[in-house]
């Protein structure tokens, strides 16, 4: 079904092979949201969602989606000071100055998932510069110390594109530590 805009309408694989692992009804953080594919995905999973992005016009209206206008990139602090997630969800998006941040709100037993474009997708498009792309082993190094690593990818795939994908968990002994 089209809806008259850009963004893709099914959830990414990846995020939906890892959805089962946020604690059921754990409020669930969608990180540049675009057209909220992904806070429909937990909405229908049954968590209340914060869709975050600098245009949520496209963001499905739901009761369990509460859609939040904030422009990661221009210097404004952190929109959720001290929230705390069962899951963060980030697809096709990078800006490292908000990656310590988005560590710290997945909440003890929370998820981090994370996918987007890294170091070689420039050989097959957009995006192309560098601060846009993960370095090698980049998403491995923002966790290592901070949250269990349960799945990890990093290559080429069928569209083509490079990607890395990471899925991991705020685990209570790391916390503990």
């Amino acid at each position: 079904m089209a809806t008259g805009h850009p963004y893709p309408e099914r959830a990414s694989p990846w995020v939906q092979r890892f959805a089962g692992l946020v604690p059921a009804g754990g409020e669930v953080l969608d990180v540049a949201c675009g057209g909220g594919r992904h806070a429909r995905l937990f909405a229908e999973r049954g968590h209340p969602v914060v869709a975050l992005d600098r245009d949520v016009s496209c963001v499905p209206t739901l009761p369990e989606i509460e859609a939040l206008r904030a422009d990661l990139e221009d210097g404004s602090p952190w929109p959720l000071p001290g929230r705390r997630f069962a899951a963060v969800v980030v697809t096709n998006y990078l800006w490292r100055p908000l990656l310590p941040t988005l560590v710290e709100a997945v909440a003890p037993g929370g998820v981090l998932i994370y996918e987007t474009f890294a170091s070689g997708n420039e050989r097959f498009g957009r995006p192309r510069n560098p601060d846009f792309l993960l370095r090698p082993g980049e998403l491995l190094e923002l966790v290592r110390g901070r949250l269990s690593v349960v799945a990890y990818e990093s290559g080429i795939t069928a569209q083509p594109a490079v990607v890395q994908r990471i899925c991991a968990v705020n685990s209570v002994e790391l916390a503990e530590l």
